[in-house]
């Protein structure tokens, strides 16, 4: 019997590679992965000889913001499952580069489906939105579930409102089987380090090697997530596209482990042997111009219909990613104090 192909977008980043990981360990399908030339290979490095052997897990390149690549990935691959991840990620850049947020993220979504449409249509396609489309929630709304208005805060969010419509807009139209999450906040080993809790455990690692002076650097302390783990997202991910996927349905994905950005970096300094000497200071450059300050999820719709629920704690969430930074930093790379 043929294997089964996945074709992964973005699969150099946290989520795609964490998602690479998992194909690969709990399934037997052939992987693709799309990526930019370009594009740091750092979170697969530890599937670079897999990859030169062309065993399982290969990359393809192309660009979102250019049909002709998309177009020939889709062709060539042909993939039963799509994961469509890849996206300008960081909401604090999309203040400053709203238009390209918009061309990648609203028009490479479009891309991606339009290809599928044309080469791949019976495709399972997970459509990548996010929790930050629902913005500035009032407290009386929480927790949020799917039917929860929308009220973007940034340009990021505008452009996955984009996508998450274009999304099912492409499943109620064409009868394509997408579906879109709205992923909460989830992170561990890989995240990148523009993200909060990242950047905190960066520069508790960069302390604790005595790289800078034992200060903090941080911006919004005060709003409220929902943390959840990056290896847990990814299985749900998967049971999305394998358990009883239907075309044009949303969900909500995320942890169960609320607190506040302080909480959260009170907790990753006391896993540090410097807690003592580590202060805080607010960093002005750090502050977006609004934000979504409250974002606690409902994921009973998902979880009833998958049987998902996550399975690793906040604390071992903190303790992996803090550790991936201890060992990036001992390894003697330099790195910047954002």
């Amino acid at each position: 019997m043929t294997k089964k192909k996945a074709f992964i977008t973005g699969i150099t980043g946290m989520v795609g590679s964490h998602l690479a990981d998992y194909l690969l360990e709990q399934t037997d399908w052939e992987i693709f992965g799309l990526c930019r030339w370009r594009s740091p290979l750092d979170n697969l490095s530890h599937h670079i000889a897999r990859i030169n052997r062309r065993d399982r897990l290969h990359l393809v390149y192309g660009d979102l913001r250019d049909s002709d690549s998309i177009n020939e990935a889709v062709r060539l691959t042909q993939p039963d499952y799509v994961f469509h991840l890849a996206a300008q990620s960081y909401p604090k850049t999309s203040f400053t580069a709203p238009l390209d947020t918009y061309e990648t993220n609203i028009q490479g979504t479009s891309r991606v489906l339009e290809a599928l449409r044309q080469y791949k249509q019976e495709a399972v396609v997970h459509v990548c939105a996010s929790s930050e489309v629902f913005g500035r929630v009032p407290k009386e709304k929480l927790p949020i579930n799917e039917e929860c208005g929308f009220h973007p805060a940034s340009p990021y969010a505008i452009s996955k409102v984009g996508t998450d419509l274009v999304g099912r807009f492409y499943a109620e139209a064409y009868g394509m089987k997408v579906m879109t999450t709205r992923m909460f906040t989830h992170t561990g080993p890989r995240r990148g380090d523009v993200f909060a809790e990242s950047t905190f455990a960066k520069q508790i690692a960069m302390i604790e090697q005595g790289m800078i002076p034992p200060v903090i650097k941080v911006g919004n302390l005060e709003s409220l997530r929902t943390f959840a783990d990056v290896r847990d997202a990814v299985r749900a991910y998967y049971m999305l596209v394998t358990v009883k996927p239907v075309g044009g349905e949303y969900y909500n994905i995320g942890g169960t482990y609320t607190c506040t950005v302080r909480a959260m970096l009170d907790h990753l300094i006391s896993l540090s042997a410097r807690r003592q000497d580590i202060t805080v200071e607010i960093d002005p450059e750090r502050l977006r111009p609004i934000d979504a300050d409250l974002q606690v999820p409902d994921t009973s719709k998902f979880e009833r219909h998958t049987g998902w629920k996550p399975q690793i704690t906040f604390e071992q969430t903190m303790q992996d990613l803090l550790d991936y930074w201890r060992r990036r930093v001992a390894g003697g790379s330099q790195f910047l104090t954002r």
